[in-house]
């Protein structure tokens, strides 16, 4: 199915930029997945993905996750709730002296707790404290109506837009065939 898609580039240019937001969550961990695990980087991939239509990463075998995941340049951070993932945050530096956000998001039934906020404020911090010069991300219009919010709400600044258009499924593929969630709302920014 044809179906228009926008595409927001945002980019944090100083740490000063940035706007931390804490949740006041007593259970909220974020820790780096320090292993590489390609079982667990495709759970976070679909699980959170899965709903917006993340599909380039499905068709990859175990070995190019592996390798993947083996880059001295790519880091993953998971936000944990009482122990459970929550969502994930993956960097990874660039040869420009910049860390691009290549994949954030949370987990369904996460959305709307004030985790997001507090895992991007960590994530962007890592990204400063990693030597970052500039923090950069891009997302569209099929990703969640939180996600624009939150990284306009954290200090990112919209550089470009493009508008363009996609073929995608009827439904997205959830993060397994007829996942129980529900399909998600289309973001819509101005």
């Amino acid at each position: 199915m044809k179906t228009p898609l926008t595409t927001w580039y945002l980019e944090m240019l100083s740490p000063s930029d940035l706007r931390p937001k804490r949740a006041e969550l007593p259970n909220l961990t974020v820790q780096q997945a320090a292993i590489p695990s390609p079982e667990f980087s495709r759970f976070l991939y679909t699980s959170v993905g899965g709903h917006w239509n993340w599909c380039d990463r499905l068709p990859w075998t175990y070995d190019q996750w592996l390798a993947h995941l083996n880059r001295p340049e790519l880091e993953t951070w998971v936000a944990y709730l009482s122990g459970t993932p929550a969502g994930y945050c993956e960097l990874i530096s660039q040869p420009d002296r910049s860390v691009k956000i290549e994949y954030f998001g949370l987990l369904p039934q996460f959305i709307g707790q004030g985790v997001g906020g507090h895992l991007l404020t960590c994530g962007i911090e890592r990204a400063w404290a990693i030597g970052a010069e500039r923090v950069w991300l891009h997302t569209c219009s099929l990703d969640s109506q939180h996600a624009y919010k939150n990284y306009e709400a954290r200090g990112f600044s919209r550089y470009k837009t493009e508008e363009t258009t996609v073929d995608l499924p009827a439904t997205s593929p959830g993060p397994w065939p007829q996942a129980a969630a529900p399909q998600p709302p289309v973001a819509s920014v101005t």
